[in-house]
């Protein structure tokens, strides 16, 4: 053979075949077009209908003038109109926005507009948000309603949504354009200031999708995502596209389940009846999961769940892996796409209970392509020996390059040239990420920082306690101190003292400071959550600290991670 030579050139023929989203419907449609989408109790059709109605979709979507580079919105639960809109929006090169329905209406108006947003497509439930901020919605041309059932068209909204599938000329070829342009657009959750709009392009969405692919199914059997598995997110579909998975899920054609609202009956139920055998979402949402009154009835034995978004306790993986549960661990943000990590274990450790729980429990390994780091604040590598402790920053193809319109929260998050997470924690020496902590949670006290995290996974394991999140509240004498909010267990009457005793236990036993036993601790009905389910801190402590509640000085945080003026890397070495 040969070797290549200056003066080869690619065949005028040849395709360069950039990574469009719309290449990873080409294995599913030719080898496994009969597998099934399936939304609640409502619909159910194959990968062929699947193909023709995002054709439909894209044909709507076109004779109602979306162009390329146009921005196209949709508000909706998890329905198989969702997954037709991942497709056919950034198919025919418009930029497809996920509306984050729990959140406030006039932080929907805001991404709205900051989006760009000329059309969208709406459930009838969001109409009253809709009727609430219309005069704040100008620019906004086009709506199509979203209907489970048959009812009026409200007014202002030109069609809806499977009348006019049935009368679009459906596009049956999607031309190709450059694979960076720009596929999908939403909005960040944070707890302070304005949401941050993040974008990713095809090509990313595309790497994302092979890379996580690749890492779930190089598993020999824990944590594995295979062609035979049946899945359904219960992370919404808003959120950083239910975690990239309905595009692995697509690209594998296994059969995918859309649950629509997520009620817990309704979930096991659709556990139960369609096999589900993969599924991702927080740790809240498997907690009421567990505790709904059904579960008990419900076999749960061939169940594979990722949890992301907030660490995985100890407690909670324990009462999963009691049920059969394949639970692990999974890290990424909005801005990651967001898989980073997962926390798949080799087989040795399985034969041991507490190396595989601890494992189990960790962020895990990177997925293939990621670049993953723990620094301390001049970015110089720390050991990996899980213990040195620094931010987690981090590169791969399909980070967003920064966020929309705000140039000046772009280069914070890209200093140094990698993307920083805001999180802090170590590497073991087999790679494993252990999270210890977002840097805005960590407490400074008494001169040491103590992981509000690590805390709460020592509180999570007595018996009586069916929640808690600790947080630092201000201090005249040591600056901050712990704060432990529990929710006691029906029927449990544990007292402050237990809680506190429990702790010491732990310091006395070096593992962890003797500056983390709380002096107090608040027994709550319930604990502040998030739009996706993640407990809320800083609403907490504007609920916990009088002087956070009062505008003190404690009361502000800064958006770029290092808020604190101090590097993660000063967390105390235990």
């Amino acid at each position: 053979m040969s070797s290549a030579t200056a003066t080869d050139t690619p065949a005028a023929e040849a395709n360069a075949f950039p990574l469009l989203i719309k290449q990873l419907l080409l294995t599913p449609l030719a080898v496994r077009p009969q597998q099934e989408i399936v939304y609640g109790d409502k619909v159910r059709f194959d990968y062929r209908t699947l193909q023709t109605r995002i054709g439909q979709l894209a044909g709507l979507l076109t004779s109602l003038g979306v162009k390329r580079g146009d921005t196209v919105a949709v508000m909706d639960w998890d329905s198989n109109r969702y997954l037709e809109s991942y497709f056919a929006v950034p198919m025919i090169g418009a930029v497809l926005m996920m509306v984050n329905i729990r959140l406030a209406p006039e932080q929907i108006a805001y991404m709205l507009n900051h989006s760009g947003a000329r059309v969208l497509l709406a459930n009838r439930e969001f109409l009253p948000v809709l009727e609430a901020i219309d005069e704040q919605l100008p620019d906004l041309r086009t709506r199509i309603l979203l209907a489970d059932e048959v009812g009026p068209l409200p007014t202002g909204f030109v069609t809806e949504y499977e009348a006019g599938l049935r009368e679009a000329t459906p596009i049956t070829c999607f031309p190709d354009f450059d694979e960076n342009t720009r596929a999908t657009t939403f909005y960040t959750t944070g707890t302070t200031g304005l949401p941050k709009g993040v974008y990713f392009s095809h090509r990313q969405l595309v790497l994302h999708s092979l890379a996580a692919m690749a890492a779930l199914g190089s598993a020999s059997s824990q944590g594995r995502l295979h062609r035979d598995d049946v899945y359904m997110p219960i992370t919404p579909m808003f959120h950083v596209h239910a975690w990239g998975m309905p595009y692995v899920a697509t690209l594998l054609g296994i059969k995918q389940v859309y649950p629509g609202r997520y009620l817990p009956g309704k979930l096991l139920a659709l556990i139960a009846r369609e096999k589900v055998t993969f599924s991702h979402c927080v740790p809240t949402i498997l907690h009421m999961l567990l505790g709904d009154a059904t579960a008990a009835d419900t076999d749960l034995r061939s169940w594979k769940v990722i949890i992301g978004g907030a660490a995985l306790p100890r407690a909670l993986a324990q009462q999963a892996l009691a049920r059969g549960i394949d639970i692990f661990g999974g890290y990424g943000m909005s801005e990651t796409c967001p898989l980073l990590t997962i926390a798949q274990i080799d087989a040795h450790a399985l034969d041991d209970p507490d190396e595989e729980l601890s494992l189990r429990t960790k962020a895990g390994i990177p997925v293939p392509l990621v670049d993953l780091r723990i620094v301390d604040e001049d970015m110089n590598d720390v050991a990996h020996d899980g213990v040195a402790t620094g931010e987690v920053v981090a590169r791969t193809p399909w980070l967003t390059q920064g966020y929309l319109h705000n140039p000046d929260a772009s280069t914070a998050l890209w200093a140094g040239g990698y993307l920083h997470t805001g999180d802090i924690g170590n590497i073991d020496g087999g790679g494993y990420l252990r999270v210890a902590d977002r840097i805005k949670d960590v407490i400074k006290t008494g001169g040491e920082w103590i992981s509000s995290l690590a805390l709460e996974d020592i509180i999570a394991l007595h018996p009586a306690v069916n929640e808690v999140a600790v947080i630092g509240i201000s201090d005249t004498k040591w600056g901050e101190r712990p704060l432990p909010l529990v929710v006691r267990q029906p029927g449990s009457d544990v007292t402050e003292a237990e809680i506190i005793e429990l702790v010491a236990a732990r310091s006395r036993s070096g593992d962890i400071s003797r500056y983390a036993i709380p002096d107090r601790v608040s027994f709550v009905d319930s604990l502040e959550r998030t739009s996706v389910g993640k407990i809320n801190k800083k609403k907490l402590r504007g609920l916990h600290d009088p002087e956070v509640a009062a505008g003190g000085p404690g009361s502000h945080e800064a958006d770029h991670p290092t808020h604190r003026g101090t590097s993660a890397a000063h967390l105390q070495r235990r």
